[in-house]
């Protein structure tokens, strides 16, 4: 059993002035993002200053959403008690699922935009949102937040305020899986010839399939609890339509045609 990581969450303080690793690590998965994307742009006929553009509304997509899913699925009871407190995002609170539907109508919106097809532009995004979910799992060590459930496992942690037990570190996990190995996977696969709708549709897979996976380890919010079964968590019912549509996608790209890898002319 080892000892928590003493990490201050408060990555830079000039005197009031303070940056905490959480906040540094959103601008991690977006720099990452944009950089990556300006490297590939002209793969789908945009320019390299366009993927700024496109990070903005994705950023809009993700704050607004994430905050409005949290508030739905995970605070709904203190929603309707005080509905001013959706915009108290001091105290924290983000949903990925919402944050992903959040990120779906931007894109929607940026396609339309610059005249793509929908699922050419989620293919051509979703190889880079590992980025930024690997990195806010970083956010969550961090803070300590997101504890696993008890464990004797060599590598468990003791969580500062959480007793003496160890537990499971679900937030490695969740990098480990929703960021290395989905962005390897995404990216590898993204780099070769496929049908339109694949990468979208293996992202929603492989991210439900990981998440509901992490969720046997990982302590059930503590305002729900196990939701339904003695096991189910909301985390895994959020995951289950994902995993069809997932699903669903890739056995419709079978019917789409083949985007490839080289780069197409830029948009005027």
């Amino acid at each position: 059993m080892l000892s928590y990581p003493d990490i201050d969450p408060i990555a830079i303080a000039l005197g009031p002035f303070k940056v905490h690793w959480y906040g540094l690590m959103y601008v991690i998965g977006f720099v990452g993002a944009w950089w990556l994307g300006r490297k590939r742009a002209a793969r789908i006929g945009l320019k390299p200053d366009d993927i700024g553009d496109l990070l903005f509304y994705g950023a809009l997509g993700v704050v607004l959403g994430g905050r409005v899913g949290y508030a739905i699925f995970y605070g709904f009871e203190r929603l309707m008690a005080d509905p001013l407190w959706i915009f108290q995002v001091w105290d924290g609170g983000m949903s990925f699922h919402g944050g992903l539907v959040g990120v779906l109508i931007a894109a929607g919106l940026f396609a339309r935009k610059h005249r793509l097809a929908f699922f050419q532009l989620t293919d051509f995004v979703a190889p880079m949102v590992p980025i930024g979910l690997g990195a806010g799992r970083i956010g969550n060590f961090i803070n300590h937040e997101l504890p696993g459930r008890v464990t004797d496992v060599p590598w468990a942690l003791v969580y500062p305020g959480l007793g003496p037990e160890g537990r499971h570190p679900s937030p490695l996990y969740e990098f480990v899986l929703e960021g290395v190995v989905m962005f390897i996977v995404l990216w590898w696969v993204s780099s070769r010839p496929r049908r339109r709708g694949m990468i979208s549709g293996l992202f929603l897979l492989l991210y439900a399939v990981f998440r509901f996976s992490v969720e046997f380890v990982r302590q059930p919010d503590p305002q729900l609890g196990f939701i339904a079964f003695g096991w189910l968590t909301m985390g895994q019912l959020l995951t289950v339509p994902m995993a069809l549509a997932g699903i669903a996608l890739i056995v419709w790209s079978r019917r789409q045609p083949v985007d490839d890898a080289r780069e197409a002319p830029p948009t005027a």
